[in-house]
């Protein structure tokens, strides 16, 4: 799979629309979990172009929050990229504020992990380490029952996103933990570069 567009540029195009440092850190970490999940899963060849979905697919999230996969459709064919990376892309937004069905397996992982990245990342800046290095699916679990923890991580787009998968909860905490893991120094490293950590 294709995305004509070069990494570069992808980040760049992340940039042009998001300003809020929070937006890049979590477009990084997605694409770095989606990378991770493309090895796992076998679909090494398309590794750069799961990242690519994973690090655009909240370009318009910030700029346009009211139209959020509503917009991007219209950033990214500007910019030049294909249908996969777009349909990729809104296919998040299934049943929020879009009707795109994620189809590919990528599409799913995407779903599921987006607002997962986000409570775990939330979960692990209270912990000492601030780090996923020392966190566990069963605190993640704690955090996952607490409605009043980082509530704007849905719950319920998580669960349908594990059920999309074929997977249970636990299966998803623990490769998400798994996947942050791996790019986590890379995100940090990056961030700094960037100027914005």
């Amino acid at each position: 799979m294709e995305s004509n567009i070069t990494r570069e540029k992808a980040l760049a195009l992340l940039q042009q629309y998001n300003q809020e440092p929070y937006h890049i850190y979590h477009g990084l970490t997605v694409e770095g979990v989606m990378k991770w999940f493309a090895d796992a899963l076998g679909y090494s060849a398309d590794k750069d172009f799961w990242g690519t979905v994973g690090l655009l697919h909240d370009i318009d999230f910030e700029a346009y929050p009211d139209a959020h996969c509503i917009k991007a459709p219209e950033l990214l064919k500007a910019a030049g990229v294909t249908d996969a990376v777009i349909h990729g892309v809104c296919s998040h937004g299934y049943n929020l504020t879009v009707n795109v069905k994620p189809e590919h397996e990528m599409e799913k992982v995407l779903y599921a992990t987006d607002e997962l990245t986000g409570l775990i990342g939330a979960a692990i800046k209270m912990r000492p380490s601030q780090s996923t290095s020392d966190f566990e699916v069963k605190s993640l679990k704690k955090k996952f029952k607490d409605k009043k923890f980082a509530a704007g991580c849905s719950r319920e787009v998580i669960q349908f996103g594990a059920e999309l998968l074929g997977w249970d909860l636990n299966q998803l905490f623990e490769q998400t933990i798994l996947a942050m893991r791996s790019c986590e120094d890379g995100v940090k490293a990056e961030m700094q570069q960037l100027g914005l950590e």
